[in-house]
């Protein structure tokens, strides 16, 4: 192996060009703040889109693609001790096309690459950091790697130059090992279909108890979206009388929230958006206190409820992404009722009704920003988190244009992003970068908010109660089937689709 401080001087002799001159930093035209804060790093940073993918084609380079978010702590630990460094940006440049992707502005983007880096390594989280073939497919990846790790050789000072050496002298392999990736991420929801048994479902459902006790005891914090997501699991499943023991976990995952003031903590000490683990807390303790009457909850959903209601003004940011907000106001409305605050749900309504006005178009659905700016195709998770708003709107007002937004949303599901084999792609069209990101991909898992098919497949259960309409309790229980031979292996991540599906055994039943 060449010394490392060789390839550095040699390399970045050959600073990172294109046909118009080298490339530069490109973050400050940045919208987000995640992108924003890295216009000063000395990495030529560049924007997801076609302008990226055409520079690695021309100069037959790989890519470097990060994706973080605001509050991600280790993405910001890499924006400090690799990406801040000069050498290491020189080296970056000298070898790669490194673009930057905000995951909250292009979810899509990040779940597809999540993807990737679990079939890749078997990790979950972020940053992502993904080194991509010239036509957009992941042959190489990970989530954080530190600086320099010279003893396991897993540091960014030793990988970049492994990786950029491995997609030049063993190029055959690498686009074979990018093709298997690809084609794997493809077909993992094809062969998913499955029957909904009531059995496999409950089995899956003591798996996540186990699993959600073990980390209690343990004391992984509980605010984190995806124990949130189980213990509303749980607490769904203790509500219709399955087994006392889901009551007991879901109990501890309240108190521990209600009592130690988790879920008011601020944003810097975990990685998922404070306003969405809020709301997850909120449904869970509004939930706990119908379930057992116990003020504790009421109160701590009390605290968290106003907590939120500051981020629901209507004048507040009109560029805040749809998905988020939806789901925020949809906390606060369900919970309001619950919990008897009427001047909350004066607040939620006037949250949603600024949401509508300026992100959805009836027949055209909802943008993902609001102001119209991240320049995607419709998502499907802006779409059924804000016809999962609209519904809870309607259940507290019976006002006749609310559930009419749903029922317009939901057939634009059918129109747009349904898939001939079972539910919903991500997306209502191909993302036009790169050629390999003409396959489209689905969701199931929970991630920072519930997985988008899943949700979806809630929503239809909603408007069938509401309209009596059957038609769209088939497409419910369709969308679920389409995961049903998945879901076993997301595990924990998979509690938003195991409670659409014991609802719809238990209306079976």
């Amino acid at each position: 192996m060449r010394p490392l401080s060789f390839l550095i001087i040699s390399l970045c002799a050959a600073s990172c060009v294109t046909e118009r001159g080298p490339l530069t930093n490109q973050m400050a035209r940045s919208r987000t703040r995640y992108l924003a804060r890295a216009a000063d790093e000395p990495v030529s940073w560049q924007p997801w889109g076609r302008d990226a993918f055409a520079i690695a084609a021309r100069l037959n380079r790989p890519i470097l693609l990060s994706v973080g978010s605001e509050e991600c702590r280790l993405c910001a630990e890499m924006d400090r001790e690799t990406y801040g460094d000069a050498a290491t940006g020189a080296l970056i440049d000298s070898l790669f096309v490194p673009v930057r992707v905000d995951r909250d502005e292009r979810p899509d983007v990040a779940q597809r690459y999540q993807t990737a880096v679990q079939l890749l390594s078997g990790l979950h989280g972020y940053p992502l950091t993904v080194f991509l073939t010239p036509d957009g497919s992941a042959f190489f990846g990970g989530t954080y790697f530190p600086h320099d790790d010279a003893l396991t050789g897993r540091g960014m000072r030793q990988i970049l130059p492994e990786v950029a050496r491995s997609f030049s002298d063993q190029h055959p392999f690498v686009l074979r090992q990018a093709a298997l990736v690809r084609q794997l991420g493809y077909t993992r929801t094809v062969g998913a279909h499955g029957v909904l048994e009531a059995r496999a479902i409950s089995d899956q459902i003591a798996r996540i108890r186990v699993a959600a006790a073990t980390a209690l005891r343990s004391r992984v914090p509980l605010e984190m979206s995806g124990y949130a997501s189980a213990a509303s699991l749980l607490i769904a499943a203790s509500a219709r009388g399955n087994d006392t023991s889901e009551l007991g976990v879901a109990k501890a995952a309240l108190d521990y929230a209600a009592d130690s003031g988790l879920a008011l903590s601020r944003v810097g000490d975990r990685d998922e958006p404070t306003d969405v683990v809020r709301a997850w807390m909120l449904r869970n303790l509004a939930a706990g206190w119908a379930l057992t009457a116990e003020s504790r909850y009421r109160t701590a959903g009390r605290h968290v409820l106003r907590s939120l209601l500051d981020t629901l003004r209507a004048d507040d940011d009109p560029g805040a992404f749809s998905d988020r907000r939806a789901f925020v106001i949809g906390a606060v409305l369900d919970a309001s009722a619950t919990l008897s605050d009427t001047a909350a749900e004066r607040r939620g309504l006037a949250a949603l009704d600024a949401l509508l006005a300026r992100a959805y178009v009836k027949g055209e659905g909802v943008r993902h920003g609001g102001s119209g700016r991240s320049g995607v195709n419709l998502l499907l998770q802006d779409q059924v988190q804000v016809a999962g708003a609209c519904l809870a709107a309607y259940a507290a007002t019976r006002e006749a244009d609310y559930l009419q937004v749903g029922s317009d949303l939901a057939a634009i599901l059918e129109r747009d992003f349904a898939d001939p084999l079972g539910g919903y792609f991500d997306a209502a069209g191909t993302d036009p970068a790169a050629p390999s990101l003409a396959d489209r991909t689905k969701q199931l898992a929970d991630d920072a908010l519930p997985g988008a098919n899943p949700w979806a497949a809630r929503v239809l259960l909603e408007l069938a109660d509401a309209t009596g309409n059957t038609r769209y309790r088939r497409r419910a229980e369709a969308t679920l089937e389409a995961f049903a031979g998945i879901a076993p292996a997301e595990g924990i991540r998979a509690s938003t689709f195991l409670a659409v599906a014991q609802a719809v055994l238990s209306a079976r039943s």
